[in-house]
């Protein structure tokens, strides 16, 4: 099971980090979960880092984060695998929620996963 390790990332303040939620399907799968557990390990670990330096010292920019437009923003991991992997994400009801994770290919973000992580974010706030 995927586990993010928060421990690296606590400020001097001890401050509480912004809840991390994937987002959820109405027939409860959590694509984005079961992308991560698929993962090898040390690829796991490396998005659990950066996932957790955005939950504790938000606002984060580059290179951990970017924004995407329509409050839609990403988490870039170069992975020891030599790949680069994005996790999209948004913020909803003061939480960070996990739209949607892909290995990037190109160098230009796939209009399909873009609008898919629209789409879902768009559900949460409706």
């Amino acid at each position: 099971m995927y586990r993010i390790r928060y421990i690296q990332f606590l400020d001097d303040r001890g401050s509480k980090p912004i809840p991390l939620r994937f987002w959820r399907s109405r027939t409860g799968n959590e694509p984005v979960r079961d992308w991560l557990n698929k993962l090898p390990r040390e690829d796991q670990r490396t998005i659990g880092r950066d996932i957790a330096k955005v939950q504790f010292v938000w606002p984060v920019g580059l290179p951990v984060c970017r924004p995407l437009g329509g409050g839609l923003w990403e988490v870039r991991s170069t992975l020891p695998s030599r790949r680069e992997a994005r996790v999209l994400f948004g913020f909803c009801q003061g939480m960070l929620i996990a739209l949607h994770a892909f290995i990037k290919k190109t160098q230009r973000t796939p209009h399909e996963d873009l609008e898919l992580a629209r789409q879902r974010l768009k559900e949460m706030l409706s």
